[in-house]
Parts: C-alpha cells; structure tokens; sequence
C-alpha cells in the first residue's frame, strides 16, 4: 500500500532532500510541500495525506501549531515533527499535540523511510519512557534531575524556596523552621551541590528547568 507525505519545511533545499529520500522508497509519495504554517494547513486540507513530516521551526510558527490543527485541517493524517534541536519543551508539546514521532534531522536515510512506514502503520515513535521522564523533568526539575540525588526531601524544598527568591525567613515561615535551621540547610545545600552564593543555586535550579543535563563529571 502506497504511503503519501506531505513536507513541511521552509528550506527548500531540505524539502528536496527529503524528497528524494522518501522517494528512493518505491511505496512512498510525496504529495505536496509546504515552507509555512498557512501553505502547510492548505495543503494538508487540501490532499489529506498519510503522513506529515513537519519542521519544528517555521516562519509563521511551528510545526507543532500544524500538528495541533491537522485535527480539523486532516483528521487521519500523522505528524512527524523533523527538527534540529533535541529541546524537552518542544518534545513535550508534540506528545500533546498528538504527534505520532519527534525526530532530528541527522536521522539516517533508511531511519527516516522506515519511520514513516511505521507510523503510517499506526506505530508510535515517542519512547514512553523518555515522555514520561521530561513530563518529570518539566513538572518537578529537582526531583527528575541527577544532580540533585544527594539532596535530602527538606533539602530539595529549600532548594526550589531559593529559586523563588525566597529569603531565609520567607523560608522558615513557608517550612515552619527556626531561621537558624534554614541557614544550616542552605548551607547544606550549596555545600552538596559545591556552589559559592544563593545566586549560583537559583541559576542551577533554573538551568534545570530548562532541560539543562547534569554537569561533566
């Protein structure tokens, strides 16, 4: 059974590229292509496809916007967000977009032809593991986050209390601590985490929030 794609990039040579590498396979058809948001919409109303490949940055928006709105625009059709960056927010919004595979663009050739089949098919490429720990990661950054392991439970609260700009009192009033107790686990805190002021913790915490990895060991 013939499967037809619809790509959506706004670099038109990525778009060839991409066609020739689908078109290699004898049962793919690229059916139409589009470099925006609006052409993308109009042309997946407009032939319904099996499959859209859609980059996750475009001019007018994102692939993950199309993803969402193929619901109306085309119903059957299942999103592949293509991208170049390995981002967990935007991984995230595809899961919630309905996406059926978030893949980077250094994917191999046959990786790709294959993927489209298997999502045609009705497979998934999203590992319910790995949603599962950046839906973590995003909700509750020190929990999800290697870096914090050594941390105690009343540690990773005043920890996430510093984030918020909180002073030792503002701390010990939320956490029912003598101010004194909170200046012992800050300093516990930063002592672990081998950091010099409050600043550096909140900048950590932050750069978890983020998707940022664990520090080189």
């Amino acid at each position: 059974m013939s499967t037809s794609v619809v790509l959506v990039d706004d670099h038109a040579v990525v778009r060839a590229g991409l066609r020739a590498v689908l078109e290699s396979d004898p049962g793919i058809r690229v059916v139409a292509e589009a470099a925006t948001v609006a052409e993308a919409l109009a042309a997946l109303a407009r032939t319904r496809p099996d499959v859209a490949i859609l980059d996750g940055r475009l001019p007018d928006g994102s692939g993950i916007e199309v993803c969402r709105r193929l619901r109306t625009a085309s119903p059957a059709t299942r999103a592949i967000i293509l991208t170049s960056y390995d981002d967990d927010q935007a991984l995230l919004a595809a899961v919630l977009a309905g996406a059926a595979g978030y893949l980077l663009k250094e994917i191999g050739t046959t990786d790709l032809v294959d993927s489209v089949r298997r999502v045609h098919a009705g497979e998934s490429l999203l590992d319910p593991a790995a949603v599962e720990t950046v839906r973590r990661r995003l909700a509750d950054p020190v929990a999800a986050d290697p870096r914090f392991d050594a941390l105690t439970a009343q540690e990773r609260r005043v920890l996430a209390l510093l984030g918020n700009g909180s002073s030792n009192r503002q701390i010990g009033r939320e956490m029912d601590l003598a101010e004194k107790t909170v200046k012992n686990y800050v300093s516990s805190v930063l002592a672990k985490l081998h950091l010099q002021s409050r600043t550096q913790a909140a900048l950590l915490l932050r750069d978890a929030g983020d998707g940022g990895g664990p520090p080189t060991r």
